[in-house]
């Protein structure tokens, strides 16, 4: 397997597989913020179509395709150490994207108080996106079939496998078994399967190349095996998020899967493609202090986002002497607001608790009448 470092070639592909990265994470962002446009247009007016009626949407849609295609081939040119990182473009842009969509006149310094720290995020992120595109891995191999599997076979990526198989299953089975439902083990799940993704991708997008440049790669077996698993971890990766995002907080989520995710895919392109395999000591440190950067610049980012603590009511609507009341017997059947999402207690603006609420309105009874009630009241005149 010969590997080019630094020839016109290589530089070339990485250049073209870099700008792709970056121009497939941007249509997304763009691509994100037109849908959800659409969809806050759609619920602020009285338009009774569904989401998928309107233009905005399909033309978010479009786009999101677009990008995710861009990012595809962008495995093909360049090494995973380069395009893995590059996911902090679509996190920077939505923040500025965020930022220009808020419409808020402001002063300097009560915008510095509130935008602070995303500002200081961007930045972090730009400069670290700078260092690592700069000082990554040169190196490029033309992924053929016979390639992979050598690289496959090879006693280094075994033992790799073979240590992220472990490490799934015990924590699948503590997520299963002992509902270890926390953050870092959901999205270790989702990292794991997502280093196996990037592999797949790789492979698959830089086989598809070569076949459109004139070199069959789809009849060997690989491709198909490759194929196959490229789409079981990106369905179980989807599932897995799915879970998460229904227990934390979206913006938490974010930074925490983009770190774990790029951790893991730097290591997956490293053994599996030798990527670092030429690069000297001071090109790998500055390349992981560039993605240090990212990583720190995309916390700050998705940690200044406000949270909003939405009034969600969730009364059941017994009825007890035709007064509807939120109680039961004396139980109260709604659950208390923990400063979350839940279907919520009633909380007032100020955050000061729900005042109790009686469990039965006391009422005077009414004594049902008989059909013969007319003949004993007196004073009635009979026909």
């Amino acid at each position: 397997m010969d590997f080019s470092r630094a020839d016109g070639g290589s530089y070339t592909d990485n250049l073209i597989g870099t700008l792709l990265a970056i121009f497939g994470n941007l249509l997304v962002s763009i691509s994100l913020t037109i849908q959800k446009y659409s969809h806050v247009t759609l619920a602020g007016t009285k338009d009774s179509r569904a989401f998928y009626c309107t233009k905005t949407w399909w033309c978010g849609f479009v786009l999101t395709c677009l990008g995710e295609g861009a990012n595809f081939v962008s495995y093909a040119f360049a090494p995973l150490a380069l395009v893995a990182p590059l996911n902090a473009v679509s996190v920077l842009s939505s923040s500025i994207l965020g930022l220009i969509f808020i419409r808020e006149k402001s002063k300097p310094k009560d915008f510095a108080k509130r935008f602070g720290l995303s500002v200081l995020g961007v930045i972090l992120t730009i400069g670290g996106t700078y260092l690592f595109v700069a000082f990554g891995p040169n190196s490029h191999e033309k992924l053929k079939a016979e390639n992979i599997v050598k690289h496959i076979v090879g006693w280094p990526v075994l033992l790799y496998l073979l240590l992220e198989i472990i490490t799934f299953c015990l924590l699948l089975y503590f997520y299963k078994q002992h509902r270890a439902n926390y953050l870092v083990v959901i999205l270790m799940l989702v990292a794991l399967l997502g280093s196996v993704t990037v592999i797949t991708v790789k492979a698959v997008s830089g086989m598809l190349v070569l076949t459109f440049e004139g070199t069959m790669q789809l009849d060997y077996p690989i491709f198909s095996v490759m194929f196959v698993c490229m789409v079981a971890s990106v369905i179980f990766q989807a599932r897995f998020l799915s879970h998460a995002c229904k227990l934390y907080d979206s913006c938490l989520i974010a930074s925490v899967n983009y770190i774990l995710s790029t951790i893991l895919a730097v290591v997956a392109g490293a053994v599996f493609y030798l990527e670092f395999k030429n690069e000297d000591v001071l090109h790998i440190c500055m390349y992981l202090l560039g993605t240090a950067f990212c990583f720190l610049g995309v916390f700050l980012i998705t940690k200044n986002r406000k949270k909003s603590k939405s009034f969600e009511p969730y009364v059941t609507m017994d009825m007890a002497n035709g007064v509807p009341v939120i109680h039961d017997k004396g139980l109260v059947v709604q659950p208390d607001f923990n400063g979350s999402f839940s279907y919520g207690a009633l909380v007032n603006n100020d955050g000061v608790a729900p005042a109790a609420l009686p469990v039965k309105l006391a009422q005077p009874p009414v004594r049902s009448r008989s059909p013969d009630a007319s003949h004993s009241q007196p004073g009635l005149k009979t026909d």
